[in-house]
């Protein structure tokens, strides 16, 4: 399908959020729409689902004009979008959500699911997607919900397939199979459009590349004729610093003293087994593991948010083993989570309550029952400002906001208070380059403050430059503890779970070091 967006205008009360773009994508090629937080990209996908409706432009697939006012048009066309956050029931199988409104039935009017079931291996088996129909989607890991995701669209014959940051929650094995899926996909003449941040898979994947800025496109380029730091530069408007700056670290005594911690992991076994760490004022400790390792139930046993099965957590002195979010905050400990939408954000709470969560009843946002709002609004205009949070307004839903935008809504209440310990779960993870450099700046000023910082990230090149020592997970245990000078093959095999021959690491897994 050759897919042609014309003079696209799409506007959210005074913010424009797509200015007259033009979009044009090929039969079987991965056309890549790169933008900071906020450029347009995911508004504009959105207008070409159906989602939104453009205040001017025109739609056209083949050269025919379309006129989309709901997903059920888009699919029509033969237009799929695959979102950030997956549309998928929990509960129900990997067959019943890929037929999920669009049921194959039997004469007598009952669901069909042999037909189903027939219908999803065939797919899978042609595109490479390993999909077993009769699994129940909330057993399944993450990646492979994507590739439900991708199924269902293809159940629908969709010929365009839009990929909204496809590649934010998957593992580095996981993008490598997405990245084959994908080249299967455009081999069968099918078309993708590639929205995402991360610039060395743009270079890798797409055959073109669009890149907008504040809702317009300001260039045009192919993997050949251009460069992450050419593609940066674009996207933000200025050079960006691929390395993180930062001096030698001091630091002081442990703030945070972790010992002999276990945790459950939900479903009758241990994510987290008797694990023993320091972090250091005025460091910053990495935890680098594949994703499902322990790393998620870990941060968030340590903020209140999971229950400890034994073990002993201290904050500079103080036992903060079975406190709630709330002490542990009072305690100064600050939490970026993993999944902004559920323990990051109120989503129908507006930007402005979101920045004061932890602090609405302390002045100046309160005291008791008395809410000050304009302290409230003030405090969101200065942090919306420091932090380029792109909102129509600071009274808007969160709901509202890009996924960037609202990962910056987290940062900046985080980041906006007194700490002791900053524990960060993916702080970067949907943000741009631009929006990333700062974060990282933000966490070494954080350091050089004396506070604590346990970063959990599944980034290794993020790990290696943020670093002063790298704690290794795998299968909720530490194998090791090394120096972020440690070779890369080292600290792979390490989070594969191998230690023998690395002496070094085997002596620093049992301790803080």
């Amino acid at each position: 399908m050759r897919l042609e967006l014309r003079q696209i205008t799409k506007r959210f009360g005074s913010l424009v959020a797509c200015d007259a773009v033009d979009l044009e994508v090929a039969p079987g090629e991965v056309h890549a729409l790169l933008g900071e937080n906020g450029a347009g990209k995911t508004t504009l996908m959105n207008v070409c689902y159906g989602l939104y409706r453009p205040d001017q432009g025109t739609i056209l697939a083949d050269g025919r004009p379309l006129h989309i006012t709901s997903p059920r048009d888009a699919l029509a066309a033969r237009i799929g979008m695959v979102h950030q956050h997956f549309m998928l029931v929990p509960v129900f199988t990997v067959a019943e959500n890929v037929v999920l409104g669009h049921e194959p039935v039997h004469l007598g009017g009952f669901l069909d699911r042999r037909r189903a079931r027939t219908e999803i291996r065939r797919l899978s088996e042609a595109f490479g997607l390993a999909v077993d129909p009769d699994r129940v989607v909330e057993t399944l890991p993450v990646g492979v919900q994507q590739r439900v995701e991708i199924v269902k669209a293809l159940v629908r014959d969709a010929q365009l397939l839009i990929l909204d940051e496809p590649t934010a929650v998957l593992t580095p094995q996981e993008t490598t199979d997405l990245f084959r899926v994908m080249r299967s996909l455009t081999a069968d003449g099918r078309s993708i459009v590639f929205i995402t941040h991360k610039l060395g898979e743009v270079l890798e994947i797409a055959d073109r590349i669009t890149v907008l800025r504040q809702g317009r496109v300001v260039g045009r380029t192919t993997p050949a004729e251009t460069s992450a730091a050419e593609l940066a530069s674009m996207m933000v408007g200025r050079s960006v610093e691929f390395q993180v700056a930062k001096g030698a670290a001091a630091p002081t005594g442990a703030v945070l003293d972790i010992q002999g911690l276990t945790v459950a992991d939900g479903r009758g076994g241990l994510a987290v087994e008797d694990l023993t760490l320091q972090v250091r004022g005025g460091e910053i400790l990495a935890i680098a593991g594949v994703q499902g390792n322990g790393q998620t139930e870990l941060a968030r046993a340590l903020y209140g948010l999971l229950p400890k099965l034994s073990g002993r957590v201290t904050v500079a002195g103080v036992d903060v083993t079975a406190a709630t979010p709330r002490r542990a905050a009072q305690a100064g400990v600050g939490f970026i989570p993993e999944d902004r939408h559920r323990e990051g954000l109120v989503l129908s709470f507006s930007v402005a309550e979101n920045l004061v969560l932890d602090l609405f009843d302390r002045p100046p946002f309160g005291r008791g029952l008395r809410f000050d709002p304009r302290a409230v609004r003030a405090n969101a205009i200065a942090r919306v400002r420091e932090f380029d949070i792109r909102t129509a307004s600071v009274d808007v839903p969160a709901s509202t906001l890009s996924g960037g935008n609202q990962q910056k809504v987290v940062l900046a209440r985080e980041f906006s208070r007194p700490l002791r310990v900053l524990i960060a779960a993916q702080p970067t993870r949907g943000l741009d380059v631009g929006s990333t450099e700062t974060v990282h700046h933000r966490l070494v000023e954080e350091r050089d403050r004396g506070t604590a910082v346990l970063l959990v990230s599944t980034e290794l090149d993020e790990v290696l430059a943020l670093a002063d020592r790298i704690a290794v997970m795998y299968r909720g245990r530490l194998t090791g503890v090394v120096d972020p000078t440690t070779p890369r093959d080292a600290i792979g095999l390490l989070m594969a779970g191998i230690t023998s021959g690395s002496g070094r690491a085997d002596r620093a897994a049992g301790g803080a070091g």
